[in-house]
C-alpha cells in the first residue's frame, strides 16, 4: 500500500513537471498588436500571415481536428517535396460551419509561400492571409463544440452591445497540444470593421 502511494506520487509530480514544461516550451505564436482591450474581448490587428489550409466537408470539431491535424501534420513532419520538417507553431486555425469547414496551421515566420516546400498530398493549400482587424474571446479547457457554440455567442453579444460591426464566420484557435492537461488556451474570433484612424 505504502509502496502504491509513493508510486502514485512519484507519477503525479511527474505529469506536474511535464505539463510545465510544455505549457512553458517556447512555441512561436502568430503575432498580433492589440487595438483595444474590453472587458470581455480584444480587437487585434493581425499582419499577413502565410497558413498550410485543408478543407473539408466536416461539420464539427471533433470531425475536423481529427481528420484535419493528421492531413496538416503530415505536411510539417516531412510530407512535402523537401522530405522537410516545419515547425509546429499555434495557434491552430479552425472555421467550422454548415458548408465547408477547414484547418490552418500558421508557418513559421521564416516561410513564406514561395519558400515553403510543395505539400505531397494536394488537398493542403499554402496560402497568405490579409492584414485583417479581428475580435477575440478567451477561454480555458479543452475545447468542444459546446464550448465554441457558447463562446461563439458570448462574443457575438458583447460586439453588438459594443456597437462593433463584424462579419464572416466566428472561427476556433486552438493554443495547445492534445496532451497538455494544464494552462490551455482557446480563442474565438471573428473580422471586425475597424476605422483605421
Amino acid at each position: 500500500m505504502k509502496l502504491t502511494l509513493i508510486m502514485a506520487a512519484v507519477l503525479t509530480t511527474l505529469l506536474v513537471i511535464s505539463q510545465l514544461y510544455f505549457t512553458m516550451a517556447k512555441t512561436e505564436t502568430q503575432p498580433y498588436r492589440v487595438i483595444k482591450t474590453e472587458k470581455e474581448f480584444e480587437i487585434r490587428l493581425y499582419p499577413p500571415a502565410t497558413m498550410a489550409t485543408i478543407s473539408m466537408d466536416a461539420k464539427n470539431y471533433k470531425e475536423l481536428s481529427s481528420a484535419g491535424f493528421k492531413k496538416l501534420a503530415s505536411y510539417i513532419f516531412g510530407g512535402n517535396n523537401a522530405n522537410k520538417s516545419i515547425a509546429m507553431t499555434s495557434p491552430v486555425h479552425m472555421d467550422i460551419n454548415k458548408n465547408q469547414s477547414s484547418m490552418s496551421f500558421v508557418m513559421p515566420a521564416d516561410y513564406n509561400k514561395e519558400s515553403l516546400p510543395k505539400p505531397n498530398d494536394s488537398s493542403v493549400v499554402i496560402e497568405t492571409t490579409p492584414e485583417e482587424y479581428l475580435a477575440a474571446i478567451q477561454f480555458s479547457g479543452y475545447a468542444n463544440d459546446d464550448e465554441i457554440k457558447t463562446y461563439a455567442g458570448k462574443l457575438e453579444s458583447a460586439l453588438k452591445a459594443s456597437k462593433i460591426d463584424y462579419y464572416g464566420n466566428f472561427r476556433f484557435l486552438g493554443y495547445n497540444a492534445p496532451y497538455q492537461v494544464l494552462g490551455r488556451k482557446n480563442e474565438i474570433i471573428v473580422n471586425v470593421r475597424w476605422n483605421r484612424k
